[in-house]
């Protein structure tokens, strides 16, 4: 059954005095192939002295880049979408023969273009440590990829414990595994990690998540969304497979990406610069029915 919701998501910074706003890049709209289908969507900035231009990066994520003419004591960033949430089965793909049991490799051709999502970006001992614990059950058991691709997802899942975390960025792999815990991003780019030393290409994604409230005893009470994140595996055959560590299940019909990148750095939702001020910031988002 198909529901229809309307999405508003607020950003606001308030200085303690009017500042000079350097350029900035929003990365808050609904990524090109999304499986959700968008019915409409709009930004707005204020204050309204500035320019906006919309352009897609390297990535083919769309950007809008912002630059603001004069000081301002705030900056208001405002997201309205409406989407229709059509139920999908995660797991109807198809895969590739040669790719159907871990481990596998790639054709030539194909390698090449998957280069920005294969090299690790870090080698910690610990990271190092619990991947090759992955190799070592998927090759007793025989799995098949999609076995393996969920058994990582969820055995992630079980050991870090999921924590609201303020603090800015990424933390890394490490440190999230010795501590056992971390925010979604932390638990995302840690999977990310843990595959590409697995030998598999994977990105990291930043999105909306929505749930809906239901029946079911692990469904939220009231429908919700928040800023989320998780992790794509490239599957032969099937594409870009999203895998969600913070619940251990795929990606459904709630999970709407806005920034994909080999990099969390360049799949921020906000990012720019400010002259030093002290400032608040007050973030708001809701989800209804229609």
């Amino acid at each position: 059954m198909t529901t229809r919701v309307a999405l508003r998501h607020q950003t606001c910074y308030r200085y303690e005095r009017a500042v000079r706003l350097g350029p900035h890049e929003i990365r808050l709209r609904p990524a090109p192939l999304c499986r959700t289908p968008v019915l409409s969507y709009g930004l707005s900035v204020r204050p309204l002295d500035h320019v906006m231009r919309w352009v897609h990066d390297a990535a083919g994520n769309h950007v809008a880049r912002v630059w603001f003419q004069e000081p301002a004591e705030f900056l208001e960033i405002s997201v309205d979408l409406t989407a229709d949430l059509v139920p999908f089965n995660p797991f109807d793909f198809l895969v590739e023969p040669y790719a159907e049991r871990y481990p596998f490799a790639h054709p030539a051709a194909v390698a090449r273009e998957l280069a920005p999502f294969t090299p690790p970006a870090e080698n910690g001992a610990l990271l190092v440590r619990w991947a090759d614990e992955i190799r070592r059950e998927a090759r007793a058991d025989a799995s098949s990829t999609a076995e393996f691709l969920v058994r990582a997802n969820r055995r992630l899942h079980r050991d870090i414990a999921y924590v609201t975390r303020m603090e800015h960025g990424v933390q890394p792999c490490d440190d999230t595994l010795q501590q056992r815990r971390g925010s979604c991003r932390d638990v995302s780019w840690l999977l990310v990690q843990a595959l590409r030393h697995l030998g598999l290409a994977a990105r990291f994604v930043s999105g909306y998540l929505i749930q809906l409230a239901s029946a079911n005893p692990d469904a939220p009470k009231a429908d919700q969304a928040d800023l989320h994140a998780w992790c794509e595996a490239y599957v032969p055959g099937a594409g870009w497979i999203g895998l969600d560590p913070t619940s251990g299940l795929l990606a459904a019909e709630g999970h709407i990406p806005l920034a994909r990148s080999s990099s969390y750095e360049l799949a921020a939702a906000l990012t720019g610069s400010v002259e030093s001020s002290g400032a608040q910031l007050d973030v708001s988002m809701s989800v209804r029915r229609l």
